[in-house]
């Protein structure tokens, strides 16, 4: 199968469904003649026009708003936040109408839009541009959330959520868009809730969202030659959450790392970790539930502090050898 970077892989779906269903249009900032700011949309406004790839003006909140408006009347928008730090200036329009529009009109209604966005530090860009806020909008009742983490998950479930007939945040990690992998050409989707075990193993569950199932894997294979046979879960989709395979691992393996870029205090893991405590997967665990995630601190533009603000492969490698040897009384 031939491989194409994480970029094109969104491209790809935006291309595919603008072709295939005339109410699906683009907006944002940059996304036209300069091809998105980075570079996702390039060139699809020499194919399909400045009426259906929109270059918005400075305003994450009409863009929000717009998006909002045209999915009530029929279409399926995808709209464009230059970096998530900005989804606060859009957050109105989406938590208080866009989340509560098909609830408030007793079924009516439907809002069936996306919001892609990218999110994550280490590309140097500092406190208001680095930022990783998926949590927030888990936390809206009526939103759905997406993190892909690799080109072909980014591909299929870009294609289930502007398929999909509720607002979906779309989470792209910055450090991503280069990366490569097998995409097939054809069109294809991947159901939103369905968690992927990335690579199986029986010693302990590492469950990881965006650029950390990469590192994750990164370090299992470190693991695996000290001995320990790492479990890797992608939950794709935070909400609605694949509960059950999440549950069905930690049942396997007995011991549970969950690791996130965005600070640790309210972040996902939270919400994974108390599933896990919830359910029977409790009674199989043999150590505490860990949670490793990013520093409570705004990102530093300092390329060395930004670096110790996030976990890192040799964090997660240490992390899992302490779930792996320590006694449970260390934790």
């Amino acid at each position: 199968m031939r491989e194409i970077t994480y970029a094109e892989a969104i491209r790809e779906a935006l291309r595919q469904e603008m072709q295939r269903d005339s109410r699906v249009f683009v907006i944002g900032e940059d996304v036209g003649v300069y091809g998105g700011s980075n570079g996702v949309t390039m060139g699809l406004i020499d194919e399909f026009g400045p009426e259906r790839i929109v270059d918005a003006p400075i305003s994450e909140g009409g863009i929000a708003g717009v998006i909002t408006g045209a999915a009530l009347s029929g279409m399926r928008p995808v709209g464009e936040i230059m970096f998530m730090d900005f989804m606060t200036q859009a957050s109105d329009q989406i938590v208080n109408q866009a989340a509560k529009l098909r609830f408030r009109s007793g079924g009516q209604g439907s809002v069936p839009c996306v919001l892609r966005t990218p999110a994550g530090s280490g590309a140097g860009q500092g406190v208001q541009q680095s930022q990783s806020l998926e949590n927030w909008f888990v936390h809206i009742p009526g939103l759905k959330v997406v993190m892909p983490s690799t080109p072909y998950d980014a591909k299929g479930l870009l294609v289930a959520a502007i398929r999909d007939d509720n607002p979906v945040i779309f989470v792209e990690h910055k450090l991503l868009y280069k990366t490569k992998g097998p995409v097939p050409e054809d069109l294809y989707m991947i159901p939103l809730g369905q968690a992927e075990i990335k690579r199986p193993g029986r010693d302990l569950t590492i469950i990881a969202t965006s650029i950390m199932v990469q590192r994750s894997l990164d370090a299992a294979q470190m693991l695996a030659a000290e001995g320990i046979d790492a479990e890797v879960v992608d939950p794709r989709t935070l909400k609605p959450l694949d509960e059950a395979c999440l549950i069905a691992s930690a049942s396997k393996t007995g011991r549970v790392l969950i690791v996130h870029e965005a600070p640790r205090t309210g972040g996902f893991g939270g919400e994974v970790a108390g599933v896990i405590a919830g359910s029977s997967a409790f009674y199989h665990l043999k150590a505490p539930i860990v949670r490793l995630a990013g520093r409570d601190i705004p990102i530093p533009f300092n390329k060395t502090l930004e670096r110790r603000a996030v976990p890192q492969i040799e964090d997660i490698v240490a992390e899992a050898r302490r779930l792996m040897w320590h006694d449970i009384s260390e934790f």
